[in-house]
């Protein structure tokens, strides 16, 4: 005897495949945003922990600030692109680059460049807002105190929403 599947059947589980997948895959296009997103997050959480240390450590004054490439600070306040660790002579001590292969991800800060002093503990406060194609709903921000330390929010330093 012959066994396998009928046509018809095999046409009601593709159906029925198609049907499932349609259905999760929303929920995994949000997952998928919210993990990059995340993951841009801790990137820069890690930079200003990073500056902070190393001004302490070395004793010397240290900017956290956006990059088009990984030898200088652009100088701008779109920091999508990476980041770099640079001490006052502009000697670059990490470079952090954000994921490439998110093109809708935008990473703006309010100042050009985050100083941190060494032996006081003073950085200048800034904020920085992570977007995504989602806009302001879904945006964080990582808000540098005056102390240097740094904390996630859904809102700015403000307590006002998000604009991306």
């Amino acid at each position: 005897m012959i066994r396998g599947f009928s046509l018809v059947e095999l046409l009601a589980t593709l159906t029925l495949a198609a049907v499932l997948a349609a259905i999760a895959y929303p929920g995994f296009a949000t997952w998928l945003l919210d993990n990059r997103r995340n993951a841009a997050v801790a990137t820069a959480m890690h930079a200003v922990h990073a500056a902070r240390q190393f001004a302490a450590m070395r004793g010397e004054s240290m900017q956290l600030c956006g990059a088009t490439d990984a030898a200088q600070c652009s100088g701008g306040l779109n920091w999508s692109s990476g980041l770099l660790l640079v001490n006052e002579l502009g000697t670059v001590h990490r470079s952090l680059p954000l994921a490439r292969s998110v093109q809708e991800l935008t990473v703006r800060s309010n100042r050009p460049a985050i100083s941190f002093e060494p032996g006081t503990s003073f950085a200048s406060p800034a904020t920085l807002t992570i977007c995504d194609r989602r806009g302001s709903g879904a945006a964080r921000a990582v808000i540098v105190s005056r102390s240097g330390r740094p904390r996630v929010s859904d809102h700015d330093a403000s307590n006002r929403e998000l604009r991306c």
